[in-house]
């Protein structure tokens, strides 16, 4: 072989290795890419945070319980409103118990006239009517969830993703 030839084959060989190499590194951030999206599917199997929860005359006055998806559901008169059943110490479900008799008591700085009072069976930990915790290793008291009425058909719809203070009404 002559080496000119010798030469021409080693810068062919150069030129095609340079370009395997430029290849490689090329497909390998977009392989590890598909392996690590992998890792987070595009499905939730969670519920969803807003869903209707039926018509407003079909609540009984005073506290409902919709136990598939873990809230109350708090009628007086015309308003409407919706308190979490999930105790905020390990998440068991709270029971709503009503009281003997009405109870004055000062709630973050304000007198409120207790009726009832939710209880964790679990652990102990019990909250006022308005949510607040009082007794028992719950850290804070019971979150209050966005309550409106769907446009199409007049029904409660809960929303979970968003929290209101305990005072806050819907007037239907």
């Amino acid at each position: 072989m002559t080496p000119e030839l010798k030469t021409a084959d080693r810068g062919r060989r150069s030129f095609l290795g340079k370009m395997t190499l430029a290849f490689f590194l090329i497909a390998l951030p977009s392989q590890a890419w598909i392996y690590f999206r992998s890792l987070f599917p595009n499905v939730l199997y969670e519920p969803p945070k807003k869903f209707k929860v039926g018509m407003p005359q079909e609540f009984s006055e005073g506290v409902n319980f919709i136990d598939s998806q873990g809230v109350f559901i708090i009628r007086e008169g015309q308003q409407f409103a919706c308190v979490s059943a999930r105790c905020t110490h390990l998440g068991c479900t709270v029971k709503h118990a009503s009281l003997d008799h009405e109870q004055t008591v000062r709630s973050g700085g304000k007198e409120l006239t207790v009726t009832y009072e939710f209880r964790c069976p679990c652990h102990g930990s019990k909250f006022r009517q308005n949510g607040a915790a009082y007794s028992g290793p719950a850290p804070s008291g019971l979150p209050w969830h966005k309550l409106e009425v769907a446009p199409e058909d007049g029904q409660l719809v809960v929303d979970k993703s968003q929290t209101v203070r305990s005072d806050v009404k819907l007037l239907v």
